[in-house]
């Protein structure tokens, strides 16, 4: 590790804070209706989108109306994507004349995008035409970074709620949130984006001849649009294949810089966001200072791992210095360290770099920031999770304390901690029991194209990726079958679904309780010692859960590098 690297990582960190923390307090205002200096051109959109839809924006929703409403617009829009995948091949906006996708490709796409996982089984400049790339997936990385954000608001509100039954109104918000918070900021950093070097075009692949006399064909097309949101929407799925390793997604280090901090922007912006709601800054900070520290570490892990390089290539080659297999120069070990730190912990799922080509330790923190899955988190549903590791600490806390299991002037009773454990569970459940049917078949073990222990990575990769609705990958694995696409795509409903509907009855629940005042018995949340608790339940659950895999894969790889075996 070098001091610029680690200076570089420190300023990139503080500059995600220096934005995210205003617009936390501009996305509160926007859900409370409270009236902005733009209400004169957002008023009559919304209202115009009101009309479009036919839905009485003054109407509140209980909770099963609201998770009703969610469900059956993200099934309209699966369902719409899905056909624009299968029929690309004869629709318009192909001109490099690009195929439809196979059923169970088709199928994987549309739930990857619907999810916000972004999982892409094949070759975007390959396999996706021009509209497909327009009006499917730049389309669904806007609504379904929407939905997590409304689903997340709509708890918040049954948080502070007091012997009530609403959690808003779905359409609203949804429309809201499109509107006011990820239109226009997308909208900015596409601009950006396009003075920085990156394609904005319909024309289709150009073909230059080379100095040595060849012919090359370079894919380009509307890549800035669909990279902003991309990022901004902790979406993740590039245009190309290369992801934004590719130079026209990413093709400078201040352009590294700039998506980094996208992809965080938002999810960290939303702990402010929760804070105003409660009305406690105590909890911004306790929250902010534990979620850095662990993101921090986890960078200066992979960069630490990353910088020393693999010692079996020092001793063959008589080489040393860092691993830059799989890395760009451009960016260089720190900011690919930070990036993927960042990716992983967002549940982006973007790369500047190939995390196949991490070393065994540098591999296994991003795994292991997918696993606990609430280091800020994806957008919207990553505080979903703080938020149900926070509610579980609480009720754990009480037992062991004597104290009153309460959080935020709300009892904690059985109903919320067995749909708080509902929504846990279902994430190690959908992880690990389809990694074991994988390596257990011909079916999942034909698509491994590394031995040993690394192709049992991959494949456990894979699934948490997927559980996580990350959407990263390490690359040593053909996931583009009928058995990945079909368990993969599964499991991406579940991992999103499950967690999301347990939270929204959850909220049902708390609504209608009391808001009760702070006394002698209740449970400080917003100290540091209950931070430290929170955090030692999330390591110890993900350790007790996840270790033995762990170890077969990542940790056996690393103990193996370091006594000079090769994989076999």
């Amino acid at each position: 590790m070098t001091v610029q690297g680690v200076a570089a990582i420190l300023v990139t960190v503080g500059l995600i804070f220096l934005l995210a923390i205003p617009l936390g307090g501009y996305i509160y205002r926007v859900f409370m209706g409270q009236r902005s200096k733009l209400e004169g051109v957002f008023g009559p959109l919304d209202r115009l989108l009101y009309r479009v839809i036919g839905v009485n924006p003054a109407v509140e929703m209980d909770w099963k109306a609201y998770i009703r409403s969610l469900l059956l617009v993200n099934f309209v829009m699966a369902l719409f994507v899905y056909l624009i995948f299968r029929l690309q091949g004869v629709l318009p906006l192909n001109p490099n004349g690009i195929h439809g996708m196979s059923w169970d490709l088709a199928f994987n796409s549309a739930v990857a995008f619907i999810t916000n996982t972004n999982w892409q089984s094949y070759a975007g400049e390959q396999s996706m035409s021009y509209l497909g790339q327009m009006v499917a997936v730049t389309y669904l990385q806007f609504t379904s970074a929407a939905t997590g954000v409304v689903a997340v608001i709509a708890f918040l509100r049954g948080l502070v709620g007091h012997r009530g039954t609403s959690l808003g109104n779905f359409w609203v918000d949804f429309v809201r949130v499109q509107t006011r918070i990820l239109l226009p900021l997308a909208f900015l950093f596409a601009l950006l984006l396009v003075g920085l070097g990156l394609p904005e075009t319909l024309l289709g692949a150009q073909a230059v001849h080379t100095l040595s006399g060849g012919t090359q064909i370079i894919a380009r097309g509307p890549v800035a649009s669909l990279e902003a949101i991309k990022q901004l929407g902790t979406n993740g799925g590039g245009f190309f294949n290369a992801n934004s390793a590719h130079p026209f997604e990413n093709p400078s280090p201040l352009t590294d810089v700039l998506e980094i901090i996208a992809m965080a922007l938002i999810p960290v912006a939303l702990i402010t966001t929760f804070a105003q709601f409660i009305k406690s800054r105590a909890h911004a900070v306790m929250l902010y200072g534990l979620l850095v520290g662990m993101l921090l570490v986890a960078t200066f892990i992979i960069y630490g791992a990353e910088a020393a390089g693999n010692p079996i290539v020092h001793h063959l080659l008589g080489i040393s210095g860092p691993n830059m297999e799989g890395k760009e120069v451009r960016f260089g070990t720190s900011m690919s360290s930070l990036f993927t730190a960042v990716t992983t912990s967002t549940a982006t799922g973007a790369v500047n770099n190939m995390l196949d080509s991490l070393t065994p330790l540098g591999g296994m923190v991003p795994l292991l920031l997918m696993m606990f899955n609430m280091v800020f988190g994806g957008i919207g549903v990553g505080l979903l999770n703080i938020l149900m590791f926070l509610i579980i600490t609480v009720f754990l806390s009480g037992l062991m304390v004597g104290r009153t299991p309460e959080i935020f002037g709300k009892k904690i009773e059985s109903r919320e901690v067995k749909l708080a454990a509902a929504a846990m569970l279902v994430h190690p459940f959908v992880i690990l029991v389809p990694t074991a049917i994988a390596v257990a078949t011909k079916m999942g073990t034909s698509s491994m194209l590394n031995p040993g222990l690394h192709g049992f990575s991959e494949v456990l990769y894979a699934f948490t990726s997927a559980a996580a609705n990350n959407g990263s990958a390490f690359a040593g694995i053909n996931a583009n079958t009928v058995f990945y696409n079909v368990t993969l795509g599964v499991v991406m409903l579940l991992g999103r679904y499950v967690s999301m509907v347990a939270m929204l009855a959850m909220a049902g629940s708390l609504v209608k309780k009391a808001v009760i005042p702070e006394s002698q018995g209740t449970l400080k949340t917003g100290t540091l010692s209950f931070g430290l608790v929170f955090i030692a339940v999330v390591v110890i659950v993900g350790a007790l859960t996840f270790f033995p895999a762990l170890a077969i894969g990542p940790i056996g790889e690393q103990l193996q590098m370091l006594s000079g075996q090769l994989a076999h």
